[in-house]
């Protein structure tokens, strides 16, 4: 109890020091509030999204659904989101981004207690018809307040936010994994639902009160965001950021599907050694995204995407080709840091070009990268091998970095 007075000070410093500009002077306070409630909404997003993952399979029990009738179900979470994705960027510019945000938390914290309550695999594809909607409604709407606050802070802070994506879906997922033998999915999930609306009603009132931030003056026109017209350039070239993205997502959604498997079937792994593969992937992630600032500030965005990109396919090439468990496990390791901060710093730059509808356009390609991977892993994999499938996460995240290079100076850019 003592302590915290000597604590109070130490805090301060540290937060004068993280909510600064690029010229080292403290944020304005709405700066901080802002960023403090876009981290939260950030953090929920992947706390919600991981508490609904770990119940697919009591609830896939509880709907008797197939293993082929649950993949048909739970392309409703990829339509819905995919479908909402290209919608939101409109409803950002129109009512703002930080409006849609807390609209969308509202109805992810909703629609998470909805899948419990089926019966039939047909209700529960409806119903992740509407969950794949809000999930991809509060993706675009808080990376689009995210790339204007950026711009705001003159620093490259994108990295934090999908951090706090990366941590929130952590500790989703530790916690269903503790209360799975205890609660049903129902509790849980509803249980969820409550935290979710707390949470969004304290933080919810910052961006509400707030407008999305004007781009500093000292920016030139062509990075600062909001709502314009692109010309062919402009759109090409978030295009070919959303590829980038494209190519980020892809290696986590092979990862998160084929990792285990990978180590279990052709390096004989424990089935726990095997399952921690995944974990450790998502470790790294989480920990190369909480330095993506530095890293930013550091190497700019640039050498951050081609350093990144050839990291990461150093690492699954390693990962995919190892003869050993723990080679394997290092080179998912070394993926995971590669990969961290790509898709942040794509979403950034389509964001600096095109506004809310370049953050979706880039969005909804990411997105589909995590949806091609698995399947096309699966493929690969029939025809020849798994590690050699698994080497196509490679491929693409060498393809990330040469884009990165070849797109240099295609946006201007606040970070050296």
């Amino acid at each position: 109890m003592h302590l915290y007075p000597a604590f109070v000070p130490q805090l301060n410093k540290l937060a004068s020091a993280t909510w600064s500009t690029s010229d080292g002077h403290p944020a304005p306070q709405s700066l901080r509030s802002l960023r403090t409630a876009l981290t939260l909404f950030f953090a929920l997003d992947g706390f919600l999204f991981a508490g609904w993952v770990v119940r697919i399979p009591a609830i896939k029990h509880q709907t008797g659904a197939s293993e082929s009738e649950l993949g048909l179900a739970l392309l409703g979470v990829s339509a819905g989101a995919v479908v909402t994705m290209t919608l939101t960027g409109r409803l950002c510019r129109r009512f703002g981004s930080h409006p849609v945000t807390v609209g969308s938390a509202v109805l992810l914290c909703l629609a998470i207690a909805l899948p419990p309550l089926t019966r039939s695999v047909l209700a529960l594809g409806l119903v992740l018809l509407v969950f794949g909607t809000a999930y991809g409604a509060i993706n675009v709407a808080m990376n689009s307040a995210a790339v204007d606050l950026v711009a705001a802070l003159r620093r490259p802070v994108m990295p934090s936010f999908h951090a706090a994506f990366s941590l929130g879906g952590m500790l989703g997922a530790g916690l269903g994994g503790l209360v799975a033998g205890g609660l049903s999915p129902a509790a849980h999930l509803l249980g969820l639902t409550a935290a979710g609306l707390l949470l969004t009603a304290f933080a919810g009132p910052a961006l509400l009160r707030h407008p999305s931030p004007a781009p500093p003056e000292t920016l030139p026109a062509a990075a600062r965001p909001g709502p314009r017209r692109l010309d062919r350039r402009s759109r090409r070239l978030v295009t070919v950021f959303g590829v980038i993205a494209l190519c980020t997502a892809y290696g986590e959604g092979a990862l998160a599907d084929w990792g285990a498997l990978h180590l279990a079937e052709d390096l004989h792994a424990h089935p726990g050694l095997a399952a921690a593969g995944y974990a450790l992937f998502a470790l790294a992630m989480t920990a190369g995204r909480l330095s993506g600032t530095a890293m930013l500030e550091r190497l700019g965005q640039t050498r951050t995407l081609v350093a990144g990109g050839t990291a990461a396919a150093l690492g699954m090439l390693l990962g995919a080709l190892a003869p050993t468990v723990w080679l394997a496990l290092l080179g998912f390791v070394v993926t995971g840091l590669g990969l961290a901060n790509i898709f942040p710093v794509a979403v950034d730059r389509a964001g600096a070009l095109g506004g809310p509808a370049g953050v979706a356009a880039a969005s909804t390609l990411g997105y589909g990268g995590m949806l091609l991977g698995p399947p096309v892993i699966g493929f690969v994999a029939d025809w020849s091998s798994l590690p050699l499938a698994l080497t196509t996460v490679a491929a693409l995240a060498a393809g990330a970095a040469l884009i990165g290079h070849r797109t240099r100076g295609a946006t201007a850019s606040p970070t050296p």
